[in-house]
Parts: structure tokens; sequence; C-alpha cells
């Protein structure tokens, strides 16, 4: 696993990349970085080339001008610009999905395929909206680590706290490093972010959708009716994960991930 930089407004952008053949971007999502994709990184690299940026204003990679869901598909593009790639899958974590449908909407000859990982193509409603703006305030008032440590625990299902206790606590001891700025501009531009259902409606591609029964951030049960948009779609639920399923249940992701990406071969 090799980790590389791009330049975005003189800005340097990181991104892990390991592995040769059928390119596969993970990009994760807020509260997270790109740590959280190491078991898949390890394990589809043998098969794939795997790139898993961490996302602007994130641990390595700087804060640029634009974090709009807009411009997080552009950071995409630029990289697989970069390592001169053709076409990709792109599977994105909860905030990364939202980028996800934000490339395939404007880059759409450039996806093989695309998946949501907890994630939605709607765009936040009025309650959602004011606990953002919450959100903001108490970044502001208390920091951005302050913040991070106050919404963590939401990220994992009560399995996960109850039975693997060294996970989670590992995850809140090592929160990525964010500024304020960086948590208010991605919030302000998750807030933003249009509906993009119309897109899983339109898309030529398979798209993946994988949920966790125990996510209390993403529900599956008022958003996996969106599976039924795409022509070609696969739908998967992790019984014992809340919003972290790459690390809460990595082995059956892993598979999952596996499979979709072998049966591209097939549609």
């Amino acid at each position: 696993m090799e980790r590389k930089s791009i330049s975005i407004d003189s800005k340097i952008i990181s991104y892990y990349t390991a592995g040769d053949g059928k390119a596969l971007v993970l990009l994760h999502g807020f509260g997270a970085d790109s740590t959280i994709w190491e078991e898949q990184i390890s394990y589809l690299s043998k098969d794939y080339q795997v790139i898993a940026p961490d996302l602007p204003g994130i641990s390595n990679s700087e804060l640029i001008s634009d974090v709009s869901m807009e411009g997080l598909a552009s950071m995409v593009k630029t990289i697989i610009e970069e390592e001169e790639i053709e076409n990709i899958v792109l599977i994105g974590h909860s905030m990364g999905g939202y980028a996800t449908l934000a490339f395939a909407e404007k880059y759409p000859e450039l996806l093989q395929a695309f998946g949501l990982f907890h994630s939605t193509a709607t765009a936040d409603n009025e309650e959602k909206i004011a606990g953002r703006r919450k959100g903001i305030e108490f970044t502001r008032k208390h920091g951005a680590k302050a913040f991070l440590e106050s919404t963590a625990p939401k990220m994992f299902g009560a399995a996960t706290k109850q039975e693997q206790p060294q996970l989670y606590e590992s995850f809140i001891k090592n929160l990525p490093e964010m500024s304020n700025e960086s948590v208010i501009n991605y919030y302000e531009a998750m807030m933003q972010r249009p509906d993009r259902t119309e897109v899983l409606k339109n898309t030529k591609v398979p798209v993946l959708f994988i949920y966790g029964e125990q996510d209390e951030i993403i529900d599956v049960h008022k958003t996996i009716g969106q599976a039924s948009l795409p022509s070609t779609a696969s739908v998967h639920i992790l019984k014992k994960s809340g919003h972290l399923g790459m690390i809460e249940e990595p082995q059956e992701s892993n598979k999952i991930l596996e499979a979709f990406l072998s049966d591209l071969n097939i549609y």
C-alpha cells in the first residue's frame, strides 16, 4: 500500500493506492478518514487497483475551497486522471456516497459501476438540517475535536459496542484530524446538496447498496426503497453493523464488494 498525493488549489490531497487491475475508488464519510478502508484495501488489492483518498481537510489532506459534493466529485476525477485510469468503480460511505452520486451525475462516462455504503440519495430534510445547524454551533463553541467525539458513538451498532468494545474504543481514540472550518464547511455542503434520486433512476450502470441493520444515521427501513430505482442493483444488509460496516463486519463487507466487482464481468 502506497500513499500518494495530488495538488488542488495548491493544496495537498493524500490518497492510498494498492494493487493492479480494474480500479476501485473508496470514499469515506464525515467523521472518518481513509483508514476505515484498510481491511478492504488489503483484501481487494489482490485483484484490483484500490484507491482511497482522505477527503480535503481531513487527516492527511488539506482543506480546499470547494468541498461541495460536486467539488469532491471533481477531486476524484483529478485523482483518476493522475493515475491514468479510464473508468472506475466508485463506492461512497455516508457523505462519500453523496459525493459518489454527484460524480455519477457529472461524469457518468467514467463509471463502470458505483455503490452507496450506509448512504442515501435524498437531500437533508428539515429535521436533519436543524441538527446540522446545531452541530455547527457546537463546533464554533467547543471545537471540532469535541464535536467529533460527541458524534462518534452514533457510528457504531449496539452489537459492536457490546461484542467488540476494543474496536469502538480504538476508533474513539483515533478520530480523524479536522479543523473547525472543515467541520463547518462539510456540514454546510451536506445541507446544500440536492436530492439525487433521479441519478439512481437514470443510471445505466449497476449500483451496490450496503446498509447497516443497526445504523442510527442512515435508517435502512427509510432508505432501502431507493434500491428499487436503478435498473440493476445489488442490495445487502449487515446485521451487526451500525454506520461503519466496513470495520464492524469487515469480512462480510469484503465478500460483498468482491462479489459485486466480480459480477461486473457478467452485466
